[in-house]
């Protein structure tokens, strides 16, 4: 079999199903091992994924690094193989088609065993990444900050240390690689064991040191008048576009699946004009590597202190309802659980984002759903539609002990009124003529604890119209 594509981009299929596309860049294919057990399952409507979904995932993934999938195939398996994974005579038929498209690269969206991978790598003599090594080169190539750096390759090298494999040398290069050990052709094994446990040894050490300025500016947060609001969500459910939709932010957001890695934090005025702090967090999949939720814990645990979680849906795909359930095993793997939120007096938002995708009944169904069910939300964060009824919603869950004090501050104060406007919520200001500036706030403990110290010669005055307030509320 030859490709002849008629047209640029254009798809077809190959003699024996094989989807196959034109030629460019580094050419990849993807087998997709899909147990009849699983397939039954889905057959009977258990709620399980259906192969085709699985591979355009998969394809995702792959594409989320420009890789250039020529090739893809779903395999069917009654039982997984000890030595690899497939039966023999479709290794061969993979093996063949490999010689054919001129492979460079095959990814099999399932986890290997190390004598699995190397036993494939020397039967198609080519290189072959599983789900995790895959989802570990995107995490590389989409890490800025040193916390997701330094996570990424400690978690990177836990997976290489049972391996002692080298991850895709081409990869590696086009993202300026993290000085992973044991380069291509090494046999020192012991050698390379040892020296990637002292690396490891290294990073983790490393990490303690930002986990500890991670806790101090949490605790930072803490005393700040600000409620963390946090999104989640399955990889490319549109939490990014979102976020940028409620702060303009400017955070990458691109329709590939893990566009975003590092979280992002922003101040958000709600309609009241009370503010939040609005977090963007790394996007869930199915069957995440353990290796990155220990590795992202930290930088999950975000969401732990969020007073309302916003779970970003893609209500335009057809699972979306299992990748519901693919975020909820992962949050609840972190402690986020009905129980846990209930206890903790965090609010769960249902986000049905991307309606503008939906059609006829299928966009009435998400919105009448909206309309029924008081946490749950639908909107398009690509046109802003339904936004306006999220940030009222997360206004009416906020809850805080702000209090209205009416206070008079001399107009030349000028510093404690520009504070006042920054930490305090500003509900009416009035610009008297007699050099007094008339403030209506809502204010609590800390604030008017953060004033006191800040302005000493102020807070006197404050607490006499605090205390008068309460009287008053009384």
């Amino acid at each position: 079999m030859t490709e002849e594509p008629k047209e640029e981009g254009a798809e077809k299929r190959g003699e024996r199903g094989f989807r196959v596309k034109p030629a460019e860049l580094t050419r990849a294919f993807v087998v997709v091992p899909w147990l009849k057990s699983v397939a039954k399952q889905a057959k009977r409507g258990g709620g399980g994924r259906s192969p085709e979904s699985r591979l355009d995932e998969a394809v995702g993934l792959a594409a989320a690094i420009s890789l250039n999938v020529v090739g893809s195939v779903v395999v069917p398996l009654a039982s997984p193989r000890p030595a690899t994974l497939f039966g023999e005579g479709k290794v061969d038929e993979i093996k063949g088609q490999i010689a054919e498209l001129r492979v460079d690269l095959v990814i099999v969206d399932g986890a290997l065993g190390p004598g699995q991978q190397r036993n494939l790598e020397k039967a198609w003599n080519v290189k072959v990444l599983d789900r995790t090594g895959l989802i570990l080169e995107i995490f590389g190539e989409r890490a800025r900050t040193r916390e997701g750096s330094l996570q990424v390759e400690l978690a990177h090298l836990n997976y290489q240390k049972s391996r002692l494999v080298r991850s895709w040398t081409h990869l590696e290069r086009q993202r300026g690689g993290f000085g992973f050990l044991g380069g291509p052709g090494e046999t020192q094994i012991e050698a390379d064991r040892r020296l990637i446990q002292e690396r490891i040894a290294k990073i983790e050490h490393q990490l303690e040191t930002v986990k500890r300025t991670r806790e101090l500016h949490r605790k930072k947060r803490r005393e700040a008048p600000y409620p963390i609001v946090a999104l989640v969500g399955y990889t490319n459910a549109g939490k990014s576009t979102l976020f940028n939709r409620l702060t303009e932010a400017g955070v990458f957001a691109e329709n590939l699946l893990f566009a975003t890695l590092d979280p992002t934090m922003r101040a958000l005025v709600l309609p009241s004009g009370r503010k939040i702090i609005l977090s963007d967090t790394v996007g869930f999949i199915s069957d995440l590597p353990t290796h990155l939720v220990a590795a992202f814990r930290a930088t999950l645990e975000e969401v732990l202190e969020a007073e309302v979680i916003l779970h970003v849906r893609d209500a335009a795909h057809e699972e979306t309802a299992i990748q519901k359930t693919d975020v909820e095993k992962v949050l609840t793997s972190l402690g986020v659980t009905r129980e846990s939120t209930a206890a903790n007096g965090q609010h769960v938002v249902d986000v049905l984002n991307k309606i503008d995708l939906l059609e006829g009944e299928f966009r009435d169904a998400a919105v009448n759903l909206a309309m029924r069910e008081p946490m749950t939300v639908a909107v398009s964060a690509l046109t802003g539609d339904g936004t306006e009824n999220l940030l009222n919603l997360i206004d009416s869950l906020i809850v805080d002990d702000e209090r209205p004090v009416h206070f008079d501050v001399p107009a030349n104060e000028g510093e404690a009124i520009a504070w006042l406007h920054a930490n305090a919520h500003i509900r009416n200001r009035v610009d008297g003529d007699e050099g007094i500036v008339h403030l209506d706030l809502g204010l609590t403990p800390i604030v008017a604890g953060r004033f006191e110290k800040r302005f000493p010669a102020l807070a006197r005055q404050l607490g006499e119209a605090a205390a008068a307030a309460a009287a008053a509320a009384e």
